[in-house]
């Protein structure tokens, strides 16, 4: 292999646009345009990274023609299988790749089928796993005919189709160079994991064909959306990544900045109560199915083991998220070398509405047996027991009494108020009824629209969301201030912003965030602004790189996109905005 093709390979990163994805559920390989899978955790979401390259280690795995190229790529229909297209000076080469589906939650198993489209060609691979966030080299590798295996700190490593390949760097490196006829192909399947590997390999033809068919099977037509296509293309996302579990990871990656050396560099690894609720009610949205299901179960799941206590965030086995720290990494440029999150020792009023929210949807669904009732009970509860208390709300910030915690509790309640006896759906009305009145006096602006809090008269985009939710009419004067005031002040050329950091203009201090993005887009659709709806809905939409995967926030001005990525709750309301924007506009109702 020669040093060009290495030094370029894995050490230099790409922008985030640039990052596609493969995922099974139970973990996510992130890969660039030069066949470089940068990030990849094993066995789980939130265990330690075998290919850190992307926030600044060694492990990678690549795989690229060794002739000069210009890269493409795309999805195989509504999968998470990624096919690398590169067009060189003597021809095409394509890398079809995916995480083996359905998963073994202990086993990666890493498919990679290299092709020579129309003419020879040379591809040159290398293999550098390193166990433990990139502390732990490979350690007695060995071959036995055409297989080589390895230890990886305590996971077992295995890969097929190297066979010649060198072990360089004290034997911790493979590294090919192979040669393709036209029209050839070449199989390379890794696996690792925390347990004994089978005896014999997969074999990469079952493999490929119970990957693509299991796909087919999992992600539904949803023709009943705006653009299908890329509709399919979230679900898809959001089906990768749900655990077999339930849980559901808020993003595949840690430390991607939002802001470049601005110190918002969080782990998003692990499972968020409020973004799996955003999935399950999308999901609602298009008729239901299989992810809300998972939504229910899992929420339900953490509430009846945790009551009133439920944390903000669980990792997708449903254990505590570990606190935050850092490694001894640099991080990808602008950004850090964080794992953990703080979150785990922070109250959120806003899930339990949220929660609410998700079992009300399930009920409409036809999905609420005595198991979810019973933390329907709980949940509700819990709200009537901690409303008053300061929460970090949806942003995760200092505790204060929240408008957007509050409100979304008064949603929940609402929204499950039919689904028990008169008699306590009743006291579950008067709560939030009594919510709505004090959350009134305390956080109505004086120009007679919400604030951000008793005590911070600005705005919050936060706020559009509750009066989607039921909380309270959207004709409702509170609701239509609100909405106006957010239009003028919190959104420039097309783009949403969640709130003012202080006095620079909007995209000096942030991206503009896409989930803001999609509320609007719902807002005007519920208003019954059809035309305005569908504007703001082709921009967010618009806000991707070639893989359609969103991040968290978009740079207006330059294009690019900021944050962890995939960003599930954004592909959630994705999801959600084109169902309800291919029903007819409802005008000044709440969606449903």
């Amino acid at each position: 292999m020669s040093r060009r093709a290495r030094t370029s390979g894995c050490h230099q990163p790409h922008v985030l646009r640039e990052y596609s994805l493969l995922a099974d559920g139970e973990r996510g390989a992130v890969v660039g345009p030069r066949g470089d899978i940068v990030w990849l955790c094993a066995p789980r979401w939130h265990d330690p990274a075998v290919f850190s390259a992307l926030i600044g280690g060694t492990g990678c795995f690549s795989v690229a023609p060794e002739e000069p190229y210009v890269w493409g790529g795309s999805y195989h229909s509504a999968s998470m299988i990624w096919c690398s297209r590169w067009v060189t000076t003597d021809g095409i080469v394509e890398c079809r790749e995916a995480l083996a589906y359905p998963a073994d939650p202990n086993r990666v198993v890493l498919l990679r089928r290299v092709r020579a489209i129309d003419r020879p060609a040379a591809v040159d691979v290398s293999l550098e796993p390193r166990a433990d966030y990139d502390r732990v080299p490979m350690t007695e590798l060995h071959r036995d005919g055409g297989v080589w295996t390895a230890r990886l700190g305590g996971l077992w490593l295995r890969v097929t189709g190297l066979d010649d390949a060198r072990a360089l760097v004290d034997r911790t490196r493979l590294e090919l160079r192979i040669e393709l006829s036209a029209g050839g192909r070449h199989d390379i399947v890794l696996e690792i994991s925390d347990q004994r590997l089978p005896d014999t390999p997969p074999d990469p033809d079952e493999t490929w064909r119970a990957t693509q068919a299991a796909w087919d099977a999992a992600v539904p037509e949803l023709d009943h959306t705006l653009n299908p296509h890329d509709t399919m293309r979230s679900y898809a996302v959001l089906r990768g990544l749900t655990s077999t579990t339930g849980g559901m990871v808020a993003a595949a990656t840690t430390s991607l900045p939002e802001r470049a050396e601005a110190g918002r560099n969080y782990d998003y690894r692990y499972a968020w109560i409020r973004d799996q609720c955003y999935a399950g009610q999308a999901v609602a949205a298009t008729g239901g199915g299989p992810l809300l299901d998972a939504a229910v179960e899992f929420v339900t799941a953490r509430i009846l083991d945790h009551g009133d206590r439920l944390a903000p965030a669980y990792t997708v086995t449903g254990d505590a998220v570990p606190d935050q720290r850092h490694l001894e990494l640099r991080g990808y440029p602008g950004g850090a070398d964080i794992v953990g999150n703080w979150v785990n020792k922070q109250f959120q009023l806003d899930a339990l509405g949220e929660a609410l929210l998700l079992f009300g949807a399930a009920d409409g669904a036809g999905q609420l047996d005595e198991r979810h009732r019973q933390a329907v009970d709980i949940a509700a509860a819990a709200i009537g027991e901690r409303w008053g208390e300061p929460d970090a709300g949806i942003w995760e910030i200092d505790p204060r009494a929240w408008t957007h915690s509050r409100l979304t509790a008064v949603a929940g309640l609402r929204a499950v108020a039919a689904t028990t006896d008169p008699r306590r759906g009743g006291d579950w009305l008067t709560l939030a009824d009594r919510i709505l009145a004090d959350t009134t006096e305390h956080a109505l602006h004086r120009d007679g629209r919400w604030q951000r809090a008793s005590d911070d008269p600005s705005l919050d985009a936060a706020l559009l969301l509750p009066p989607l939710r039921g909380a309270l009419p959207l004709d409702d004067p509170r609701s239509e201030a609100t909405f106006q005031a957010y239009l003028s002040e919190l959104t420039r050329d097309g783009y949403a912003y969640r709130f003012r950091h202080d006095d620079r203009p909007l995209e000096d201090a942030e991206g503009s965030f896409l989930l803001c993005g999609f509320l609007v887009a719902l807002t005007h659709q519920a208003r019954g602004n059809a035309v305005e709806a569908r504007s703001w809905y082709d921009t967010t939409r618009a806000a991707v790189g070639p893989p359609q995967l969103f991040s968290e926030e978009y740079d207006a001005a330059q294009h690019q996109m900021r944050g962890n990525l995939p960003q599930a709750f954004v592909h959630a309301l994705h999801i959600e905005t084109a169902a309800r924007l291919a029903r007819p506009a409802s005008g000044n109702s709440a969606a449903n």
